[in-house]
């Protein structure tokens, strides 16, 4: 008797056990349901009510517009408004509507008509992101970062550095006016390995100083350690596979820097990074490396891989590079990096000394 009740007593405790394990995991699933609407809702309010702000900014820029306009009989009228106007508003309201908000503000309305504005509606950026943006002057510029913005979703910072660096200027230099259009309208659009290809790349993240001396291993080590940064200026499209990826060939090792795939691409590409000028001998390199992963690592259903070869600078003219890269069979780009942010200045410098060569062909 003292046997059958013992066992009836653990199988009753075995019951009990199963029955809280269900209870557990059942709750657990009822938690994750009620988190997610929680979620969603805070969410769509946070989309609500960046809405609500965004039209109420654009409306008071067009008060703004409209008073100016009354008054435009008045020498600096509208000066005079704006700072009154900001201090009364600081007054009722607190932060948020001093006279460089409301200066925004006006500008966010003269660039953003009424019919245009209603093209903001779907693409949920925030204020932050608008002030951004009515910095640049340059109307294809503005609908490139609105659309770039909204696909991938950049915070306000990383909008800020990306206008900095002049992203838009640096893709649109390789592309015809009717691609650089497109750029304008859709944003980056990767549809074959040239559209995936920037230069120069700024790798200012790294926090590297101009006349460092270091090594192509540490470049790669603190590449390695700002992966997400990389990532971001590298687009749209590129996840990390490997660094110092060993291939062997005839019982020699050789390792390939860094190794992406592009999703949209479907292909892998592999990075080459030197510290210093390019050489022709760092182009066959790289088309070494893209016959063997070719022939020993390329999957069915992707597209061969791409290489890409970063260097500090190629002082050679564009004749020396289309030799190095002539006869391929491979895709082989070359771009420039940089270790520091240049100057708008600068980097518009810089373009101006591209394209020149790009007409020349020299």
């Amino acid at each position: 008797m003292r046997k059958s009740s013992s066992r009836n007593n653990n199988a009753v405790i075995k019951r009990s056990k199963k029955q809280h394990k269900a209870t557990v995991s059942n709750y657990r699933v009822f938690l994750e349901k009620v988190s997610g609407l929680l979620e969603q809702a805070r969410h769509k309010t946070v989309r609500q009510i960046n809405t609500v702000i965004v039209e109420t900014y654009w409306r008071i820029g067009k008060l703004i517009i409209e008073e100016e306009q009354r008054g435009k009989q008045r020498a600096n009228y509208g000066d005079e408004m704006i700072t009154r106007l900001a201090k009364d508003l600081s007054q009722k309201y607190g932060r948020g509507f001093g006279k460089s908000n409301l200066f925004a503000m006006r500008k966010f309305y003269l660039f953003y008509p009424p019919r245009k504005f209603q093209t903001l509606s779907g693409k949920s950026l925030s204020w932050s992101h608008l002030c951004e943006i009515i910095t640049l002057k340059d109307n294809s510029a503005r609908a490139f970062y609105e659309a770039e913005t909204a696909k991938n979703n950049w915070s306000s910072r990383e909008l800020k550095r990306q206008i900095n660096s002049m992203l838009f200027e640096r893709l649109a230099l390789s592309r015809d006016k009717v691609k650089t259009k497109t750029l304008a309208v859709k944003g980056h659009v990767v549809e074959k390995p040239e559209d995936a290809i920037k230069d120069p790349y700024i790798l200012d993240f790294l926090g590297i100083r101009r006349q460092s001396n270091y090594t192509e291993s540490q470049l790669e080590e603190q590449l390695i350690s700002h992966l997400q940064d990389f990532l971001l200026e590298l687009g749209r499209g590129f996840a990390f596979v490997a660094r110092q990826k060993r291939i062997t060939i005839d019982n020699e090792h050789y390792y390939i820097d860094l190794v992406f795939y592009h999703r949209i691409l479907h292909c892998l590409v592999l990075i080459d990074l030197k510290v210093g000028k390019l050489d022709h001998r760092d182009v066959g390199q790289m088309n070494f490396y893209l016959n063997y992963i070719k022939n020993n690592e390329m999957l069915e259903n992707e597209n061969p891989p791409i290489g890409i070869i970063l260097c500090t600078d190629y002082r050679q003219s564009r004749v020396f590079i289309e030799y190095a890269l002539g006869g391929l069979t491979n895709k082989v780009f070359v771009s420039r990096y940089k270790l520091y942010l240049p100057s708008r200045k600068e980097l518009e410098e810089e373009i101006r000394k591209e394209q020149k060569l790009l007409k020349s062909g020299g």
